[in-house]
């Protein structure tokens, strides 16, 4: 169920429908937007009945939502979502980049990277702390010392950071030391930490799955919605074909396919997208051109030493090129500004 309420709804008219959801044994949902407040419903095990919120106060009509996903939806919220981190946005008139090595190796390693990445003009430093390793022998990241790391990377040169939890428990810690929760691609489907994630305080980065529908992905992303936090950014990082090419296959059709049914902000990997570290540039000047709202990029100062994805790492000279080729093709197709 969506409720809309009219322009001229107050405050009070907004929260007298919201209790009235909440005494019905529902969960209210409150986007508001740049010309009305939409609620959604969910919680309801069958229809509920719109006649019970047509007559209130400030309510322009309820509408029964058949789609598996309610509040990802342009229904819901026909305006683009931005998610702010501090006074760094995803999803706005900027285009975020996110900028990093694959893992947090050492201190030294850290601040050499961060250096290039905020002389870039990035806001965001990304940076694994834990690592999901195919291999149980791989290197699997520093734990907290490397969300230490991170976090004094924040304080030295005002970045905010990316950095992805495993479980409950990483959670807990990246919310202590990070500034965005990234869910990987094999935790798409962790509904529990999907649902953990929806309690967070934290805008989350939500990967889509190595071999997930559009749906799939966007009804996780409904997992963390559902729970109440709606600071949530969709990213396309590819998914398993028959291809050999390339490490995986990067859908930028996904980011057009989103932007038809979602609010959702889209940023893209071209870095796991393509796993070669010659194709990164190209694909990322694809994203941007194809409308992602951002990129996330591998960066190391020595790739051929990482621990870690070197193969697909730029290097500092090469993400410093990528930066300027991106922002060009940026300025030629965003929107000219109003006034």
């Amino acid at each position: 169920m969506l409720i809309v309420m009219k322009a001229d709804a107050t405050d009070e008219d907004v929260a007298h429908v919201v209790r009235v959801v909440t005494e019905l044994g529902y969960k209210a949902h409150t986007l508001p937007g740049a010309n009305r407040t939409a609620i959604g419903v969910t919680g309801n095990q069958g229809a509920v009945d719109a006649t019970r919120f047509e007559t209130l106060p400030g309510v322009a009509e309820a509408i029964r939502v058949t789609k598996p996903y309610k509040l990802i939806s342009l229904d819901l919220k026909p305006e683009k979502t931005i998610v702010r981190v501090g006074d760094a946005a995803i999803g706005g008139d900027e285009l975020a980049l996110i900028a990093g090595p694959c893992a947090i190796e050492s201190r030294a390693q850290a601040f050499a990277i961060a250096e290039t990445v905020r002389r870039s003009g990035a806001r965001f430093f990304r940076g694994g702390a834990y690592k999901p390793r195919t291999s149980p022998y791989a290197f699997q990241g520093l734990g907290e010392e490397g969300l230490r790391i991170l976090a004094d990377v924040r304080e030295a040169y005002g970045l905010k950071i990316v950095t992805e939890a495993l479980d409950e428990h990483g959670v807990d810690l990246v919310e202590r030391y990070g500034d965005v929760l990234q869910l990987g691609a094999r935790n798409m489907q962790n509904f529990s930490l999907l649902r953990r994630a929806g309690r967070s305080p934290l805008p989350v980065l939500l990967k889509r799955g190595l071999a997930a529908t559009l749906d799939e992905w966007l009804l996780a992303a409904e997992y963390i919605m559902a729970e109440g936090n709606y600071n949530v950014i969709l990213c396309e990082r590819g998914i398993r074909t028959f291809a050999q090419h390339t490490r995986n296959t990067l859908d930028l059709a996904a980011i057009p396919a989103v932007r038809r049914v979602s609010h959702l902000p889209v940023v893209i990997d071209p870095s796991h997208g393509t796993g070669k570290n010659y194709m990164v540039t190209p694909l990322a000047r694809a994203g941007v051109a194809t409308g992602a709202d951002g990129l996330i990029i591998e960066v190391h100062d020595q790739p051929e030493r990482a621990l870690s994805d070197g193969a697909q790492a730029l290097t500092l000279a090469e993400y410093e090129q990528l930066v300027s080729e991106v922002r060009a093709i940026h300025e030629v197709i965003a929107p000219a500004p109003v006034g």
